[in-house]
């Protein structure tokens, strides 16, 4: 199965050393977490397995010190950051590591800074803590960071009053201070820097996912919407979208037209099926260009035979004339094609105007289709009519009399009418030069 863009955080979404980080930080992710939890996630991860390493240059040079009371403070994150960390592999359970981490990052540092003697003995360490408010920001959202970047607050205004009380508790040299003044900067800062990148990168890449599943979705939908728009007209098809439930309309003034191809079932059966339809596709194809030339409406083909409407869904005063035109050019197309005995491809087209009801039928593979008098004596014109010729009603000749030549056929009796009287439509009337 193809798969889509790599999501935020992923692996796959990273190459070299960003690719192994990137691995190692999202260890605690789930597949069904959504792009931002798992960017959270992967991002406090790191911030852990960041902070862990540098914590030992604490431990060690107060331990060399002989400051055991300082040395353990450090020493006691790492040692519960990873137990945090075990716990989050084994379990999944990001909340109690996020808040686990967050209380650590906040109380030991400002504890570190107490043993050692007040802001300036101590390097300002406390500093550190500042992790924890940040960390909320990014981890628990900003409405939830605000706690803790009060309690930061209020820990920093209990040392600054604390000061006086503790301060030079635990004298340490001049360089060593200066060393550590450094230290906590810089590693304040490498943490801070590297939590933010990688916060900053993660959203980006989630961005440009979203962009990209965004743009997928847009070219499925264009596939779509021109899929829809070949099945039903323009404006029913918007109707659609905005998901009227009933799409059905009463049109007074409509002309409908069935063409059927003469003897294609016979033919068909005789026929190589691949040829028989590419034969049918590339006639009724040549319709459709047809058709929307003329500003008609096809409305189905059923086997050989094709239906177009002329008059909706927009009406038109020009319905019967812009239909007249199409069946004259569809004789004169199904003449210059030829069956595959040599024999020339004759249509018999009927025609009839009138009063219709349009609607969309069905939820899938819905169709927009027509029903009325109108629709039944089109089609029974068709089935009356003679190979070659266009057979009308006379409600179609009386329509277009003044434009059209026709020749009167006489009653016949058609099936579900009666006797009626027809006509064939034969050519468009020569335009005299005073028109």
């Amino acid at each position: 199965m193809p798969s889509g863009p790599a999501s935020a955080g992923s692996p796959t979404a990273l190459k070299g050393p960003g690719r192994i980080i990137s691995s190692l930080a999202a260890f605690g992710a789930l597949p069904s977490d959504p792009p931002e939890e798992r960017i959270r996630k992967a991002a406090l991860t790191l911030v852990v397995l960041l902070i862990i390493p540098l914590a030992t240059i604490w431990v060690v040079t107060y331990a060399v010190l002989g400051l055991w009371a300082a040395a353990s403070i450090p020493l006691t994150y790492q040692v519960l950051s990873l137990i945090g960390l075990l716990y989050f592999l084994r379990t999944k359970r990001y909340e109690v590591l996020r808040a686990a981490q967050l209380i650590l990052m906040l109380l030991l540092p400002f504890a570190l800074q107490l043993s050692l003697g007040g802001f300036r003995n101590s390097s300002a360490v406390a500093i550190w803590a500042f992790v924890s408010p940040l960390g909320a920001l990014v981890f628990v959202g900003p409405r939830r960071a605000w706690p803790w970047f009060a309690g930061w607050a209020l820990l920093l205004l209990a040392s600054a009053l604390l000061e006086s009380t503790v301060s030079g508790r635990t004298p340490l040299p001049e360089r060593l201070i200066v060393f550590f003044f450094f230290a906590n900067i810089t590693g304040l800062s490498l943490v801070t820097f590297l939590l933010l990148r990688y916060f900053v990168l993660a959203r980006d890449r989630a961005a440009a996912a979203l962009d990209e599943e965004h743009r997928l979705l847009q070219l499925e939908r264009a596939k779509s919407e021109r899929l829809l728009l070949n099945v039903l007209p323009d404006s029913i098809a918007a109707r659609l979208k905005e998901s009227e439930a009933t799409i059905a309309d009463a049109f007074d003034d409509v002309s409908v037209l069935f063409a059927d191809i003469v003897g294609f079932t016979s033919f068909s059966h005789r026929t190589d099926p691949d040829h028989t339809v590419r034969m049918l596709n590339a006639l009724f194809s040549e319709f459709d260009a047809m058709v929307e030339a003329h500003g008609l409406e096809k409305i189905k083909t059923i086997g050989d035979a094709y239906m177009v409407a002329g008059g909706l869904p927009e009406p038109r005063p020009d319905h019967a004339e812009a239909v007249a035109e199409l069946a004259l050019e569809m004789l004169e197309v199904a003449g210059g094609r030829s069956l595959m005995n040599g024999e020339p491809v004759q249509l018999r087209i009927g025609i009839d105007s009138g009063p219709v009801v349009a609607g969309v039928i069905g939820r899938r593979k819905f169709i927009y289709d027509l029903w009325g008098d109108t629709v039944n004596t089109a089609s029974r014109m068709e089935s009356h009519g003679i190979p070659g010729s266009i057979q009308v009603t006379e409600r179609v000749r009386d329509l277009l009399c003044d434009r059209f030549e026709f020749r009167e056929r006489g009653p016949i009796q058609v099936k579900g009418r009666g006797e009626m009287s027809t006509y064939f439509l034969t050519r468009r009337r020569e335009r005299s030069l005073g028109n």
